[in-house]
């Protein structure tokens, strides 16, 4: 499954799930409420017999020593409704005549406590494996919804590799003719030849994104010093742009990385960093713990923010290659900023995992 597919499976599924598992627990809640205060009102009841049996000197045997009683004087009216809900017991308070005189009962809250945690326990029992139910439904809604958006992935994943494997040879046979070309003395250094060779470089570059693209699901992560692959990828940029002048201070810096994706990483933002930099500009490579950092004095980005976004582009570039830079750190777990280079050019820093 792809990273985006994941992402909108997760989405899919959390807002399903979430919002049923609130309308359960909100549901369990005011159930749980609603009986609690019917266990009240049942002791409170109980209380009303007990009382009963006293002011009409019947036997209370059959009640058991949770009650008791007392016959006490108010001074003042008390409401007919009270009804009190203390620490350990309950009480309530019943007139027996005109002179203030009244009959408190009371009775233990131990049985209603343990008969209100044994229901608490019930309705928590109930609501998870509701949430449980609804969770393997979310799951199955979420697969049977993404079914067709995976579908049309597959289909366009197949074409794509089929037009990559196709470009294979024009691409070959462009780089090889290139080379016999530049071995003609009367061509060498025109312009012309220049911005041909750009041009093949180009597509050479993108062909190979492309390429380091598709295998994203696939590439096999593991620990690797990524300096010799900094030091591999200067070196081709040495040749295609000799007025560039490169420091890197490189010796280890391991990462849990994939080779070939890390290469296309560092190819496209060193790549990018000659293209847009000044006549005999510099760029600078170095690490500090787990941090890489690519500097450059150039013209800089108008707006580092939103260089990753597929719809930005500067000076006739497609802006697919940072668009792939940052899938691949995403799919490896790496970190990039971009950050102005003061007092000009731009800085890409590269936490990697």
């Amino acid at each position: 499954m792809h990273h985006h597919e994941k992402l909108a499976f997760l989405k899919f599924f959390l807002i399903y799930f979430i919002s049923t598992a609130l309308l359960i627990l909100i549901a369990g809640y005011f159930y749980f409420q609603q009986t609690k205060n019917h266990f009240l009102k049942e002791e409170e009841f109980s209380l009303i017999e007990y009382a009963r049996h006293i002011k009409m000197g019947t036997s209370i045997d059959e009640y058991n020593k949770d009650f008791h009683h007392a016959f006490v004087k108010v001074p003042k009216h008390v409401d007919i409704r009270n009804f009190t809900i203390g620490e350990k017991e309950f009480s309530k308070l019943l007139p027996m005549n005109r002179r203030g005189k009244y009959l408190q009962v009371f009775k233990s809250k131990h049985s209603f406590d343990q008969r209100l945690s044994n229901f608490k326990k019930k309705v928590l029992s109930i609501q998870f494996v509701l949430l449980l139910i609804f969770a393997y439904i979310s799951y199955k809604l979420a697969k049977n919804a993404l079914k067709p958006l995976r579908e049309s992935i597959i289909t366009l994943d197949k074409f794509a590799k089929d037009l990559i494997h196709d470009l294979n040879t024009p691409v070959t046979s462009m780089q090889l003719n290139m080379k016999l070309i530049e071995k003609i003395p009367q061509l060498q250094n025109t312009k012309a030849l220049i911005r041909l060779k750009k041009s093949i470089n180009n597509i050479s570059e993108l062909h190979e994104n492309l390429t380091i693209l598709l295998q994203e699901e696939t590439f096999q992560i593991q620990n690797q010093n990524i300096c010799p692959i900094i030091q591999e990828v200067v070196e081709i940029q040495k040749a295609l742009y000799p007025h560039i002048a490169f420091h890197i201070q490189c010796n280890i810096l391991k990462a849990k990385i994939n080779k070939q994706a890390m290469k296309q990483i560092l190819q496209n933002i060193i790549s990018n960093a000659c293209k847009y930099n000044s006549s005999n500009g510099y760029i600078k490579i170095y690490n500090n713990k787990n941090a890489l950092y690519i500097e450059d004095n150039g013209k800089g980005i108008k707006e580092p923010e939103k260089i990753f976004e597929r719809s930005y582009s500067d000076e006739n570039s497609s802006g697919l290659g940072l668009d792939i830079v940052k899938r691949l750190a995403y799919a490896m777990d790496i970190k990039i900023v971009v950050q102005k280079n003061e007092p000009a050019g731009t800085r890409f820093v590269l936490t990697l995992p």
